[in-house]
C-alpha cells in the first residue's frame, strides 16, 4: 500500500507544479475566470466532460449500475443528448453572447433584479454540488487506500483549494485535459481486465438471464421494485430530459465562455459528446460484473452503502500493482475539476455580478487594479473552499440518502425551478424580461408542495413525479407570459432584440480579442507535463508484477505518451502559423 500512497503524492505533486505554471497566464480578470477566451476546442470540451464526471461517476452512478445494470444508461445517453444540442446550437449562441460569466448573461436578458438573485443564490446552493464531489472522492480514496474518511476529506478539501487559488481557468483546463489521459486509459484497463476475469463480453451477457440478476438487471423495471420508484419507465423518461436540461440549461453556459469563438464552442460540445459516449460505455461494466462476480465480498464489508464501493474494490482486486495509485490520483483530479471548475464560476460572479454593485453602493465607483481583483479571487476561493468542505463533512454523518439519490434531488428539487425560467428566455425571443419571477415562482409552487404534503399528509413523493410538476407549471407560466409579451414597454422590447442580435452574431476572434503567444504555449505546457507522467507512469514497470500486467502497464504508458508527443507536434504548428501572422 506505501506504493500507492508514493504514487498519488507524485501524480498530484505534477498537477500541482501544472496549475502554479499556468497560474503565470492570469493577469487580468478574465484570465482568471474564463481563460481570457483563448481555448481551444479540445482543451475546452475535454474540460466539459471532466466537470461532469468524478469520483460520483465511480461511487453513487457506479451504485446505480451495481443494484440495476443498464438502467443507468439513460443518464449517460442523455448527456450525450445535450452536448450534441451544444454543438448545434447552444454553444456558440452562448459564447456569441460576449460575456465574462453565466450571470452576465442572466443580467442582460432579464435585468439586474434576476441577475442579483441568480448570483447571491449561486454562492449559497454552488457549493452543496461541490460537497457531494469531495465527499464521494473521499468515499472512494477511504475504501481504496483503508483510511479513515473524515481525515482524508479535510486533506483533500484543503488541496482542492490550495489548487484552485493559483491558476484560475487555465489551471483548470490544463489539468482536466492531463488527468483525463490518465482517466480514460486507466479505467479503460480496468474494463479489459474485468471481461477477462469474467470471460469475455458474451459471458458477462449471460449473466443477464442468471435468475439472481434478471428481475433487477432489465433496462425498465416495475413501480415499487426499487426505493423512489426508481429505474421505471417514468423515471427514465423524466431522467432523461432532466439531464438533457442540464446540459443546456445557462448553468452550462460557462463552460463556452472559455473557448475563442463560436465554432470552437460548437467543436468543444461535440468532442465532449464523443468523449461521454466512450466513457458511459466503459465505466459501468466494471460494477455490474462486481456484483456478478465480488456480491457477497461487498456486502460482507461491513461499510455503508457497500454498493457504492464496488468499483473501487474491483480496481483493487484487478489492477496491476502500481497502478491503483493512478486511478485514485486520476479520480481525485476528476473530482477536483468538478470543484475547482465551480469555485472557479462563482469567484467569477462574485468579482463581476456582486462586488461591483456592493462597491458603488458604497461609492466606489473607480475600477479595482487587476492585481486586485485577482488578490481578491484567491481570498474568495479560500472561503468557498472551507464551506465545501463544510458541507461535505456533513454528509459523513447522514446515513439516510445515497449520494445517488442526493444528486437526483437536489437537480430536481433546486436546479429545475431556478434554471427553467432561464433557458425558455434563452430560446424564445417574445418572452418578456419581467417573466423571470412569474416563472420562477410558478416551479416553486409544486416544488414546495411536495415537502409539505409529506411532512404533514404523509404522502411520499418520488423524484420524477415532483420534476414532471415542476415542469408543468413552468410551461403554463411561460405561455401566459408570452402572451403578454407584446405590453412590455419599447425599451425593453429593444433590449431583448439586443440581446438575440448580439448572440446570433458570429465573433471575429483577431479583432475582438486577437491572437498571442497563449495560442501556442497552452500546447507546451500541457505536452510537457503529460510526458513528465507518462515517465511517472513507466517507473511503475519495476514494481514487482507479472508479464502480462507489466505490459498493460506498458500499453498504458505508450498511450500517454503518444497524446503528448501529438500535442507537441501541435503546438510546434500553431507556434509557426502564430508568429507568421504576428509578423505580418
Amino acid at each position: 500500500m506505501f506504493l500507492e500512497y508514493l504514487t498519488l503524492a507524485i501524480y498530484l505533486g505534477v498537477l500541482l507544479l501544472l496549475g502554479m505554471r499556468f497560474a503565470r497566464f492570469n493577469n487580468n480578470l478574465s484570465d482568471f475566470i474564463r481563460g481570457g477566451a483563448q481555448g481551444t476546442w479540445w482543451l475546452v470540451g475535454t474540460s466539459m466532460l471532466m466537470a461532469g464526471i468524478s469520483a460520483f461517476t465511480f461511487t453513487g452512478m457506479a451504485s446505480a449500475a451495481y443494484e440495476a445494470g443498464p438502467s443507468l444508461l439513460v443518464i449517460y445517453l442523455a448527456n450525450c443528448a445535450g452536448f450534441a444540442v451544444g454543438g448545434l446550437f447552444l454553444g456558440k449562441w452562448f459564447r456569441q453572447t460576449r460575456a465574462y460569466t453565466t450571470t452576465d448573461i442572466i443580467c442582460t436578458r432579464f435585468g439586474i433584479s434576476v441577475e442579483q438573485l441568480s448570483a447571491y443564490s449561486g454562492l449559497i446552493l454552488a457549493p452543496i454540488g461541490s460537497a457531494i464531489q469531495l465527499y464521494a472522492l473521499s468515499l472512494f480514496a477511504s475504501t481504496a487506500l483503508g483510511l479513515p474518511l473524515v481525515p482524508i476529506l479535510i486533506t483533500i478539501g484543503v488541496i482542492v483549494v490550495f489548487y484552485s487559488t493559483t491558476g484560475g481557468r487555465w489551471a483548470v483546463m490544463a489539468t482536466d485535459f492531463v488527468q483525463s489521459l490518465i482517466l480514460f486509459s486507466i479505467t479503460f484497463l480496468v474494463f479489459y481486465l474485468t471481461l477477462r476475469e469474467i470471460g469475455g463480453f458474451g459471458s458477462f451477457l449471460n449473466y443477464f438471464n442468471d435468475p439472481r440478476f434478471a428481475n433487477d438487471y432489465q433496462l425498465i423495471n416495475d413501480a415499487g421494485q426499487f426505493s423512489g420508484d426508481r429505474f421505471t419507465l417514468k423515471w427514465a423518461v423524466t431522467v432523461f430530459f432532466m439531464q438533457i436540461y442540464s446540459q443546456v440549461s445557462l448553468s452550462s453556459a460557462g463552460r463556452y465562455l472559455s473557448t475563442k469563438d463560436g465554432r470552437e464552442a460548437s467543436r468543444s460540445s461535440w468532442w465532449a459528446c464523443i468523449m461521454m459516449a466512450v466513457g458511459s460505455a466503459i465505466w459501468f461494466i466494471p460494477a455490474m460484473a462486481a456484483r456478478f462476480l465480488y456480491e457477497g465480498d461487498i456486502m460482507a464489508s461491513g461499510v455503508a452503502n457497500p454498493s457504492e464501493h464496488a468499483y473501487a474494490f474491483v480496481a483493487m482486486k484487478l489492477l496491476p500493482n502500481g497502478m491503483l495509485g493512478m486511478l485514485i490520483a486520476a479520480m481525485f483530479a476528476a473530482s477536483m475539476s468538478s470543484m475547482d471548475s465551480g469555485l472557479n464560476g462563482q469567484v467569477g460572479i462574485l468579482m463581476r455580478n456582486i462586488i461591483p454593485r456592493l462597491r458603488r453602493v458604497l461609492g466606489h465607483n473607480e475600477p479595482l487594479l487587476a492585481k486586485t481583483e485577482i488578490r481578491i479571487c484567491h481570498i474568495a476561493t479560500i472561503i468557498l473552499g472551507a464551506i465545501i468542505i463544510v458541507y461535505a463533512l456533513l454528509f459523513t454523518i447522514q446515513d439516510r440518502i445515497s449520494l445517488f439519490d442526493a444528486f437526483l434531488t437536489i437537480g430536481s428539487v433546486i436546479g429545475v425551478p431556478m434554471g427553467f425560467p432561464m433557458l425558455a428566455g434563452l430560446w424564445l425571443k417574445k418572452l418578456p424580461k419581467w417573466s423571470y419571477f412569474p416563472i420562477f415562482g410558478a416551479c416553486v409552487i409544486p416544488s414546495l408542495w411536495s415537502f409539505i404534503d409529506e411532512a404533514w399528509r404523509g404522502n411520499p413523493w418520488t423524484m420524477q413525479d415532483r420534476t414532471i410538476w415542476i415542469l408543468v407549471f413552468g410551461v403554463v407560466s411561460t405561455a401566459i407570459c408570452r402572451l403578454l409579451y407584446k405590453r412590455t414597454s419599447p425599451q425593453q422590447l429593444a433590449e431583448v432584440h439586443e440581446f438575440f442580435e448580439t448572440m446570433h452574431t458570429p465573433i471575429d476572434f483577431d479583432k475582438e480579442v486577437g491572437r498571442s503567444a497563449v495560442d501556442y504555449q497552452q500546447y507546451f505546457a500541457i505536452a510537457k507535463s503529460i510526458l513528465l507522467v507518462s515517465g511517472l507512469l513507466l517507473l511503475i514497470l519495476v514494481v514487482p508484477n507479472s508479464l502480462f500486467n507489466r505490459l498493460c502497464i506498458l500499453a498504458v504508458s505508450l498511450f500517454v505518451m503518444g497524446s503528448g508527443g501529438l500535442l507537441y507536434w501541435g503546438g510546434m504548428r500553431v507556434r509557426k502559423e502564430t508568429e507568421a501572422y504576428l509578423e505580418k
